[in-house]
């Protein structure tokens, strides 16, 4: 089939916007089955309770895949992030400089992830995989076997509570910041050239390479940036929930994986970018609110959630298949 005719087309067509065909497919049957789904106060949920951390953790695993890796540890910065907030705010210390600490925190992680894959030559899934059992039992051991670290009420700062309660131009503060990075992130791989750079070595690593282009900073750039970006989904968290939990932030890993792969099928050449991340994570949202609401037993919304995620994957897969025979 010649890959100018019509059906082809409309066939690559159909690959490209399965995701938002899901989307509309999803967001109708939940329409029907859950009363509550379209009233305000829950779409609102979706967006902050289920929608922003996750968008925030999956951006970071976006720009970790776009290099041709995959960053186990975007949970671990997520903790460590955690831990350093909210230990320099129970220190008496000014939020801001939480805040810092808490940026580094993350890039502490993606730091030592950098050290392994570039300086030494592991690989990114074997290096961020032994990152995070490493982060785990680190957190094990300064929680003295995993208690959490709560704040006490009469303690907050109005500023702390700001990045997790507060609103600006009626909108929620974490919505507005998982906005922020979404907007950071897509000029960054879109526009830039730098960007161009990272899905190059991602594609093409020996063609960078011999271009003069140094893999090795890129990539250790990249995800040094990964465990910043998973830190703000670990502030948010925490001025949320005014606790710090021992790996909680492994409860996004799998999530983030399969919202960045989803996206991928937003590309017409199978690459990562944030626009299809963002619309993946969106997906898995809504079904996850969706299933929630319906009353579904939780072990059968993950089956679900798995089950899509593979739908979403092989539709696009057999139509590029289609599309290019």
């Amino acid at each position: 089939m010649s890959t100018s005719s019509p059906i082809a087309k409309a066939i690559s067509g159909l690959s490209r916007y399965g995701l938002v065909l899901a989307l509309l497919v999803v967001f109708s049957i939940f329409t029907v089955a859950a009363p509550t789904f379209l009233t305000p106060g829950n779409l609102q949920s979706i967006l902050v309770n289920n929608f922003t951390l996750l968008a925030i953790v999956s951006i970071a695993m976006t720009l970790s895949v776009s290099v041709g890796g995959i960053d186990l540890s975007v949970g671990t910065a997520v903790d460590f992030a955690s831990f350093a907030f909210i230990s320099v705010v129970l220190a008496g210390k000014p939020v801001a400089l939480a805040l810092l600490a808490a940026l580094f925190a993350g890039a502490l992680v993606g730091g030592f992830n950098s050290i392994l894959i570039s300086a030494i030559g592991v690989s990114p899934f074997l290096a961020t995989l032994g990152t995070l059992f490493i982060g785990r039992s680190i957190q094990q051991l300064l929680t003295n076997g995993g208690n959490p670290v709560y704040l006490p009420p009469m303690g907050i700062p109005d500023a702390f509570r700001f990045l997790g309660h507060g609103s600006l131009g009626g909108l929620p503060v974490p919505l507005l910041i998982a906005a922020l990075v979404m907007l950071g992130a897509g000029i960054l791989l879109s526009r830039m050239r730098v960007g161009r750079v990272l899905l190059s070595i991602g594609i093409q690593p020996s063609v960078v390479r011999h271009s003069g282009i140094g893999l090795g900073p890129h990539i250790a750039v990249t995800f040094i940036l990964a465990g910043m970006i998973s830190a703000i989904a670990g502030i948010i968290l925490t001025s949320t929930v005014t606790v710090y939990i021992p790996s909680s932030g492994n409860a996004f890993l799998l999530n983030a994986i399969g919202a960045t792969f989803i996206g991928t099928t937003f590309s017409p050449l199978g690459r990562p970018n944030i626009a299809g991340t963002v619309l993946g994570v969106l997906l898995l949202s809504i079904v996850a609110n969706g299933l929630l609401l319906t009353g579904l037993n939780f072990y059968w919304q993950q089956v679900a959630t798995g089950t899509l995620i593979f739908a979403v994957l092989a539709f696009s897969f057999i139509n590029r298949n289609t599309a290019t025979a």
